[in-house]
Order: structure tokens, then sequence, then C-alpha cells
């Protein structure tokens, strides 16, 4: 099946996707910003994000363990909604006239960062402490692969028609 490269949509369309892509990308880095209020961005501040601080006398800001309940309702709606987000990028990523094998990456590494990012918060919550860098490598790569596929979705969409 040959694919329809997305430089040759039509006006309308490009304007949609552009509009959708903006538009998402400012859910997804809204949530990093959150990601960086509540963990610092930092293997210890994603411990104590899951795991609370209550030990630390000197903490700023007390925090408790998560909740079974708590736990399951961030796992559970993070992946189910960042497997659809994905998948959608993927589909335009599909039609963005790039090399095969980065395509193919590009298309499939954020899916699996899902999956090692929130398994790896459960597994942290759980005690398995070394999950947090897990966590924060799966979740930059996961960052790394949706900014570098808006960027040539873009560039798909602003490129000349042949």
């Amino acid at each position: 099946m040959q694919t329809s490269f997305i430089h040759t949509w039509t006006k309308e369309l490009k304007l949609l996707v552009g509009t959708f892509i903006v538009v998402l990308s400012v859910g997804f880095y809204s949530g990093l910003s959150f990601v960086g209020e509540t963990s610092s961005y930092s293997s210890s501040g994603i411990q104590e994000n899951y795991l609370g601080n209550e030990d630390n006398e000197n903490a700023e800001e007390m925090k408790f363990k998560k909740t079974d309940r708590h736990m399951l309702s961030v796992i559970h709606s993070h992946i189910l909604s960042m497997s659809v987000i994905f998948f959608i990028v993927a589909l335009l990523v599909t039609h963005v006239d790039i090399n095969t094998a980065l395509k193919k990456f590009l298309m499939i590494e954020p899916l699996v960062s899902v999956l090692t990012t929130f398994g790896g918060i459960y597994f942290l919550w759980k005690g398995i402490l070394w999950m947090k860098y897990v966590v924060m490598f799966s979740g930059l790569l996961m960052t790394l692969s949706y900014s570098l596929s808006i960027v040539l979705i873009f560039w798909g969409l602003t490129k000349k028609r042949n």
C-alpha cells in the first residue's frame, strides 16, 4: 500500500492537523511541567512523589505514599490516554517523507516508553527503588521521540508539493 505524504494534502487538512498538533503539544508539555512541579525532574523527586517523604523532618512539603486507588487511577488513565496520543501521532508520522527506520522508531518507541515509564512507576511504588532511573530514562526518551515526531510532522506540513 502506498502512503500519501502529508506535504501533498489539501490546505484545509494541513490546517486541521497543524492545529491539532499545537493543541496536543500544549497538553503534552503542560503535563511535563506538572512532572517538574511534583518531582523536580530528579530521581529522588520521582521516588518522593510516589513513596512520600514523611521520614524527612527537613522537607519543605510533606508528602505521603500514594494509595492503591490513586496509583491505579494514575497508571490506568496515563496508559490509556498516552497510547491514544502516540497512536495518532504515529499515524501522522507514517505520512511524513523520512527515512523508514527513523519512522518505525518514532512510531513504536513512545508506546514502549509509556509501558516502561508507568510500569516503572508502579514497580517503584511497590518498593523497587532502582526503577526511578528506568522511569527517568523512558520518560526522557518518550519526550524526545514525541518532540522529534512533532517537528517532523510540522516539517511535512510546511514542505512544498513537488
